[in-house]
């Protein structure tokens, strides 16, 4: 197997979701006693949420990059950036390294292109959103429009994003609320939902939802697995 960096704790609720994940893949795909060759740099989402709320995303590219190359220095053959908002800086550190990143935004749209999907619900921190970087991405590789919720739902999906699903707080009223949001989406013609924030997918677990639901951090993870196992 190929060893492969992980680049987390934005927040580490969801990179604990991916260090799962990938171990639980490689099991149930080799059996035994086999797990994931992994390198996980956690980085202090503080400090990265402060860049954000600045608008300074210069900043958050050269730290997320320096952490970038001390994975590859330490071994990795590929990177995982376990957020979807940080892939805003994506460049930078595609920049800063000689391994691949695996880009959360192809494999939320190869996964849509096999579902025949062409128009699809984007639900995630008001970056993600509202800023061009994943929407512009699946529009001009994978041709799938994507419609995101009214300025004011946006402005809850957010607060509960920062405020409860990154402290591990998953509670019923903000369940409610996403569900909610989903089925007007679904009115205004959304055929799927993308759940473009990696802790959303914890909040929604095992609901009867209106839309079907693709989490980024499974198709994320799933890409991760291929490169791992070499396939």
């Amino acid at each position: 197997m190929r060893q492969l960096g992980i680049l987390g704790g934005m927040s580490w609720e969801s990179t604990a979701s991916y260090y799962r994940l990938l171990n639980q893949g490689v099991r149930e795909r080799l059996g035994g006693l086999h797990s994931a060759p992994l390198l996980l740099h956690s980085v202090n989402f503080a400090e990265i949420a402060e860049l954000q709320r600045r608008g300074d995303w210069a900043a958050a590219g050269e730290l997320l990059a320096r952490a970038a190359q001390g994975l590859q220095q330490a071994g990795a053959t590929a990177l995982l950036l376990a957020t979807n908002t940080m892939h805003k800086v994506a460049p930078a550190l595609e920049a800063a390294v000689d391994i691949p990143l695996l880009h959360i935004g192809d494999a939320v749209g190869q996964a849509l292109q096999r579902q025949g999907v062409q128009r699809a619900a984007l639900l995630g921190t008001r970056f993600t959103m509202q800023e061009d970087f994943y929407r512009q991405r699946l529009a001009e590789r994978f041709a799938i429009e994507v419609i995101t919720p009214a300025p004011v739902q946006m402005s809850e999906i957010d607060r509960v994003i920062f405020a409860e699903l990154c402290q591990g707080q998953f509670l019923p009223p903000a369940r409610d609320f996403y569900l909610a949001c989903l089925r007007t989406l679904r009115e205004q013609g959304a055929e799927v939902a993308i759940l473009g924030c990696t802790e959303i997918g914890l909040l929604l677990e095992g609901v009867d939802a209106p839309l079907p639901l693709l989490d980024s951090a499974e198709v994320h993870v799933a890409m991760g697995l291929e490169w791992l196992l070499g396939s």
